[in-house]
């Protein structure tokens, strides 16, 4: 029999495509790769929004790097990696191919026996002329550019005469490339739109010729795509990111942190920038006991129903529920309600179908608006099993007991304040540096007034519902806006169309005081 020598795991390398750096934009296939890679070395166009949300989930020990030196050099770091039985990642902006410093570096990989792969990505001009609604039909030339001694501007003339293309290169290199394209031929007068921080939060766009596009620019730094051609008026009606409802906006999302990531996530597909700043944390009443026995008797048949008030007093209940071994069979017999859709949505996670969510205003008075008055005959079990947070206002139990019905009402969980926020965060928020905040409870109006101070009066103010309305005037706030239905998704739906409304007003406004305004609703959109 012979005997083998162990050898070390072969490695791997992967040369991947960022995309034009929208984090929604990478490939599900360059995603698996580079939250399993040991090693990831990235170029400086990739965005730090990008490398954030890719550190977040990539493995514990991952070591990232920016690529330095020639491409030789970057080869030489990716191969002692792979030799050494680890996965290495060279991460660009755009297309590995749209690099001639990659493609030299595959080259170097290829010599070797060591596998590699190579991962596309949408490139940077082609993406983000798509993001600034500049289509590219008939002869499409969309080029990422590291040397622009190396483009062709006769091509680029050739192409700017039968429609339009799309080059990404550096801001310091706009005046070569306008001289290059006006020596080609190029009429001074072709449309030109320069986009800044492409598919990020603060891409913006703005439109000249040829012959006065890098006077425009001015203030662009970092890398831009240039969009050259007739297609470039598209934008007037193409135009979809920087267009979005709340493009720009800088949201304060105060709740608790487990809480705020639905909502932002909301705010950002309308084009915010959201920022959570967590007012409360959610903490296990001090004694158990009220539970204890809440839970038991939901077992043995004591509650008619069941009302949740909150997805804090579901999960709650159910962290209570799984410490006993129960799940949702032992809710058989009794009948759920909810104050509103999103706690439905909770209660529905759980594989239960609530009975009673109002159809009207998801209010404490809503809910009793439609909750029937208890009868002997009908409803031989009497009693309301009602879990909620320590500092809940009595007005649903005493509605309830004006009914007939015999109330449990128990702390499920308690409410903090939080930490106050850093102290840049306290003084935009009450210097006018958010241009909105939202409120999804009477707790978390008063936590944020607590740990940072009042917003400012620019700064619009959205709230959840009436009982969260009344707590924002009593701490001296003017509300801007408030959903019909008390839900996140219809916040922030309400926000949107204020901002649209405030968008409207300025179109409709003289162009002396439009002056200076961005459309998009930074604090410049305040009507007072």
């Amino acid at each position: 029999m012979t005997t083998r020598t162990a050898r070390k795991p072969a490695g791997r390398i992967a040369f991947i495509g960022a995309g034009p750096g929208d984090p929604e934009l990478l490939t599900r296939r360059a995603y698996a790769a580079l939250t399993d890679a040991d090693q990831v070395v990235y170029d400086r166009g990739v965005p730090e929004s990008l490398l954030s949300a890719i550190r977040s989930d990539a493995k514990e020990d991952a070591q990232f790097s920016p690529a330095e030196g020639a491409p030789g050099d970057v080869a030489k770091v990716l191969l002692s990696a792979a030799k050494s039985g680890l996965s290495a990642v060279h991460l660009v902006a755009g297309d590995p191919f749209g690099h001639d410093s990659v493609v030299k570096e595959v080259q170097a990989v290829a010599r070797t026996a060591v596998h590699f792969e190579v991962i596309p990505g949408i490139g940077q001009a082609e993406g983000v002329a798509a993001y600034a609604g500049v289509p590219l039909p008939g002869v499409r030339v969309a080029a990422d550019v590291d040397d622009i001694t190396t483009l062709d501007f006769d091509a680029l003339a050739g192409a700017a005469q039968k429609g339009s293309f799309a080059v990404a290169v550096d801001a310091g290199d706009l005046a070569a490339v306008r001289d290059g394209l006006l020596a080609a031929g190029v009429e001074p007068g072709v449309p030109v739109g320069v986009t800044g921080d492409g598919t990020g939060e603060t891409q913006y766009t703005t439109t000249s010729t040829v012959d006065s596009f890098v006077a425009a620019a001015l203030g662009f730094t970092g890398r831009v795509v240039l969009t050259v051609g007739s297609e470039v008026a598209e934008r007037d009606s193409m135009s979809w990111w920087e267009n979005r409802p709340l493009y720009g906006w800088k949201v304060l999302v105060p709740r608790t942190k487990e809480q705020a990531g639905a909502m932002s996530a909301r705010l950002r597909a309308y084009g915010a920038i959201p920022c959570e700043v967590p007012t409360i944390a959610v903490e296990p009443p001090r004694t158990p006991a009220q539970m204890e026995r809440a839970v038991k008797g939901l077992v043995d048949g004591r509650y008619a129903w069941v009302i949740f008030t909150s997805v804090n007093a579901v999960r709650a209940v159910w962290e209570k529920f799984a410490e006993h071994g129960l799940d949702a069979r032992h809710f058989g017999g009794v009948k759920i309600a909810c104050i509103g859709e999103a706690t439905a949505e909770a209660v529905r996670a759980f594989g239960i179908q609530p009975e009673l969510i109002p159809a009207g205003e998801q209010s404490s008075e809503g809910l009793l608006a439609e909750f029937s008055p208890h009868d002997e005959i009908l409803d031989p079990v009497g009693r309301v099993l009602l879990p909620r947070a320590d500092i809940a206002t009595e007005t649903l139990a005493a509605g309830l007991i004006e009914r007939g019905w015999e109330v449990d009402d128990v702390t499920a969980y308690r409410t903090v304040r939080a930490a106050p926020p850093p102290a840049e965060i306290r003084d935009a928020i009450k210097s006018g540096g958010f241009d909105a905040v939202l409120f999804t409870s009477s707790s978390t109006v008063r936590n944020l007034v607590g740990i940072a101070g009042k917003p400012h009066a620019r700064t619009v103010v959205a709230v959840i519902g009436p009982k969260t309305a009344e707590t924002a005037v009593e701490f001296g706030l003017r509300v801007d806006t408030q959903p019909q239905n008390a839900s996140v998704p219809d916040l922030v739906e309400a926000l949107a169309e204020y901002a649209l409304e405030l968008r409207e007003k300025l179109a409709a406004m003289p162009a002396k005081q439009r002056r200076g305004s961005k459309v998009q609703g930074p604090t410049a959109l305040r009507f007072r």
